[in-house]
């Protein structure tokens, strides 16, 4: 059961959080903790969750069944919504859910700027941080303007910020923010969730031929070059392995030219403007 060799980021905040992992955003619960077991006895130590997927309690079962040691996982979990109000209460719960004493990091999921509730979660997760509940906190699907409003009210940076990002929607103007601020860059969906030719497109296609691996292995390396962190979901074992085996090969710069190239701008998520859940 050894750790894959994934390399760490230093966060804002001097912390460091491992740039792969495993995402279960629509893993049903009941799937959830054979899923994560699987997982990390392929050698991820990255899970990223959130209180609205409805598995926090299945990903602690599988943690604590592990047997490895707390200090060499990463574990996230997020503020839902309708939470914005009472952070910390949303945060002890997903704590008991998770069966942990600490996290590593904690997320604002939306910013639902229609109900300008997202400064007062902010400064929730800033008393959080500030209790040494959690190591690092930060935020996802934050546009400029809502990261902007956080500061300015603050004065605290989020450490990461997880976006839709993938080859299609490569988010370059949000990227640049984040990086005059040194917010990490945490991509979800980043194989554009199965909804696009993105596989079959000949900038893919033919680095994973050149490299002799799958398609979806050279768009998370594809991620992992650019520095984002990353943590494609699978349920299947042989897929969760197959997504793994992205640290013995390099692609070249124009390969990555090529597929910074393919950007659209096409998201297939909601819009963090509008979105409310």
């Amino acid at each position: 059961m050894n750790a894959l060799p994934v390399p760490n980021i230093e966060l804002r905040d001097g912390n460091l959080i491992p740039q792969f992992g495993l995402g279960v955003f629509k893993v049903e619960a009941e799937e959830t903790e054979g899923v994560v077991a699987k997982a990390l006895e392929a050698g991820y130590r990255h899970i990223d969750t959130a209180a609205v997927y409805g598995n926090e309690a299945e990903v602690g079962r599988a943690i604590a069944a592990s047997g490895i040691p707390r200090d060499e996982l990463f574990v996230t979990t997020k503020l839902w919504n309708s939470d914005h109000g009472d952070p910390r209460a949303a945060f002890d719960a997903s704590l008991e859910k998770l069966g942990l004493e600490k996290l590593d990091l904690y997320l604002v999921h939306w910013p639902v700027p229609r109900r300008g509730t997202a400064v007062r979660a902010w400064r929730g997760l800033v008393e959080i941080v500030g209790a040494g509940l959690v190591d690092s906190i930060g935020v996802s699907n934050f546009e400029i303007e809502h990261l902007r409003a956080l500061i300015d009210e603050t004065g605290v940076v989020p450490a990461v910020n997880q976006i839709e990002l993938h080859p299609l929607h490569q988010r370059r103007e949000l990227r640049a923010f984040c990086a005059e601020y040194d917010i990490a860059i945490e991509s979800w969906g980043p194989l554009a969730q199965g909804k696009s030719d993105l596989f079959e497109l000949p900038e893919v296609a033919e680095a994973a031929a050149a490299h002799a691996k799958t398609p979806a292995q050279v768009v998370l390396r594809w991620h992992l070059q650019h520095g984002f962190i990353v943590f494609p979901k699978s349920t299947r074992r042989k897929r969760l392995v197959e997504n793994a085996e992205i640290f013995d090969f390099r692609l070249s710069d124009d390969e990555v030219a090529r597929i910074d190239a393919l950007d659209e701008q096409r998201a297939f998520g909601a819009d963090p403007r509008t979105f409310e859940g």
